[in-house]
């Protein structure tokens, strides 16, 4: 990605009066913490800002522990009369949910723009800054930051430190750059083990007895010469539960000794699922993009409709052709 994007992007942020910041679908800590820090240096700069997701399903409470998470607002539509509509780690036009036909006229008034880190992104905005080499939407809000001369404090370092440590795996892989970029977050003085203990360790009795229930159900699957670990949580079994207990389900088949990717169905609602892959030596991204998904090489995801058994087998020849 080149410098050229990232200026393009701040020169428009900066020209604009009234900015309407929407993320994705299901949102992670790295939604919101994009959605939140764009918000708070908007702000800064004297812009009139709101942020949404379009969804109706309330955000998970861990997620409410990011500075500003509580302003992200829920929406069946998208707002009008705003100068931008800012996209914050949306991999493609589909993942911003009840606004994305509206989003998309905004794009043929050249008054949408992407931001985001996912490989699969191909850009959908008016002006897009994918920037692939980052580990996180917030880490590419960061740099955009220092273009803008957008000041760091304690608030909008918690929400840029919440994508990374998250998006990251608690650092488990990214580039030597991520040490850095977290090493000068700390210097705001962030309490990096409660924001690990509220986004990625807090649970509840029962969300832990809704793992356990999927866990039970784990199958190894062969397909083609490699093997997949697949759990599945029916509706009946993760309907109600927090989205961050659900989410970290794919943490159990991650890599798992003797398989290839792992792979977590997630019913939303009867007959609709939420998929995610995960795998250390397959493309996860191009498995994804070929069943209507995205995300990045290691981690990726995509939704798909049918019985359980309709979705195992579809992926498993997806898998078997790679």
């Amino acid at each position: 990605m080149s410098q050229d994007n990232y200026q393009a992007v701040a020169d428009a942020l900066l020209g604009a009066e009234r900015i309407c910041v929407v993320t994705h679908l299901r949102p992670d800590a790295d939604a919101i913490g994009s959605a939140t820090a764009l918000c708070i240096g908007m702000r800064q700069l004297g812009k009139e800002v709101r942020s949404i997701v379009g969804q109706h399903r309330a955000l998970s409470d861990n997620l409410l522990t990011i500075p500003r998470a509580g302003n992200v607002r829920l929406a069946d539509s998208l707002p009008t009369d705003y100068d931008l509509y800012v996209t914050v780690d949306c991999g493609s036009l589909a993942r911003t949910g009840s606004v994305a036909q509206q989003l998309e006229r905004k794009v043929a008034k050249g008054k949408v723009i992407c931001i985001d880190h996912h490989a699969s992104n191909e850009g959908f905005g008016t002006i897009n800054l994918v920037d692939a080499r980052c580990e996180s939407t917030t880490s590419v809000l960061a740099k955009l930051f220092n273009l803008m001369n957008v000041q760091v404090d304690k608030q909008l370092a918690h929400c840029l430190y919440a994508g990374l440590v998250t998006d990251t795996g608690s650092f488990r892989w990214g580039r030597p750059e991520m040490h850095e970029f977290a090493g000068r977050l700390m210097q705001y003085g962030i309490d990096t083990k409660q924001i690990a203990v509220d986004l990625m360790d807090s649970t509840t009795a029962d969300d832990l007895q809704m793992t356990g229930r999927v866990l039970a159900g784990l199958q190894l699957v062969s397909a083609g010469k490699y093997t997949m670990a697949v759990l599945t949580g029916h509706f009946t079994d993760i309907g109600g539960h927090s989205e961050s207990a659900v989410e970290s389900l794919v943490d159990f088949v991650r890599a798992l000794r003797g398989t290839d990717m792992g792979v977590v169905f997630k019913e939303q609602s009867p007959g609709h699922w939420a998929v995610s892959l995960r795998s250390s030596t397959l493309n996860c991204a191009d498995l994804a993009i070929s069943l209507g998904g995205g995300g990045h090489i290691p981690a990726a995801g995509y939704s798909t409709s049918g019985t359980a058994e309709e979705i195992l087998d579809e992926i498993t020849e997806a898998v078997a052709q790679l």
